[in-house]
């Protein structure tokens, strides 16, 4: 498998197809996978976090999530990369996946009602889907309570939406004890999902300008986006 190095950060060379083949082998590979959707501010938070820059590089695929990972991936190795695999955009074919080979899926985090929606959503489409889910929290003290839910359901595919860095160090922290094939953190994609939070429009997301949408609606978005300038800079620094 073709990889990038994004200022030290791995990024594999996968488009969507390819990155759902590879889960599907992950599941039946067995034992803990944990899948990153890395974007821009996961690189740069990397940089000045050695725990969180550990985690992304145990995991076992690191998928581009965002324009500004492509463009610096295409730099630095994957000339070929069609384009971002987010994690909104990959949990409705993952879903089908689950559906299609019965495997087991939960969903974890979000405010209460959020994940439960999204799971009623999810059955709607494919009412053989064996979908669980839990608000739960990255706090510890919620740590056995979660365990207990996902162990009963007998997950195999487990979405943690806490948010990074918290969804991919809580995996970590819990992976001898989760019991599942493949972790994946996926942030607000929950929301996006079930309408809380409207996307951008598809001609904006084609060209790249899906970030600038969520500024719009959500100004306090710009203390996390002002690390990409400096990020634009270090990436066109580090050359070809």
């Amino acid at each position: 498998m073709t990889q990038a190095r994004v200022l030290g950060v791995r990024v594999d060379c996968l488009d969507m197809p390819a990155a759902l083949d590879r889960i599907d082998g992950l599941v039946q590979e067995g034992g803990l996978h944990l899948v990153a959707t890395v974007n821009p501010e996961f690189i740069m938070k990397a940089r000045s976090d050695g725990e969180f820059a550990r985690v992304l590089e145990s995991a076992d695929l690191c998928l581009p999530d965002g324009t500004g990972v492509v463009w610096a991936a295409r730099r630095q190795g994957c000339p070929m990369m069609s384009g971002p695999v987010t994690g909104v955009d990959l949990i409705p074919p993952l879903a089908a996946l689950c559906a299609r080979r019965g495997y087991r899926l939960f969903l974890l985090g979000a405010p209460p009602g959020v994940a439960a929606e999204l799971a009623s959503r999810l059955r709607a489409r494919h009412p053989h889907l064996e979908v669980a889910s839990h608000p739960g929290s990255s706090d510890p003290s919620s740590d056995e309570e979660t365990l207990s839910l996902i162990r009963a359901h007998r997950t195999q595919v487990l979405l943690v939406a806490f948010g990074a860095p918290k969804q991919e160090l809580w995996i970590d922290r819990l992976k001898g004890r989760l019991g599942v094939a493949v972790g994946i953190g996926v942030g607000g994609a929950y929301d996006y999902l079930t309408g809380r939070v409207p996307r951008a429009p598809v001609w904006m997301r084609r060209a790249g300008l899906e970030w600038l949408h969520r500024l719009i609606r959500q100004p306090w978005r710009i203390r996390r986006m002002a690390v990409l300038p400096v990020y634009a800079i270090k990436v066109l620094g580090a050359g070809k």
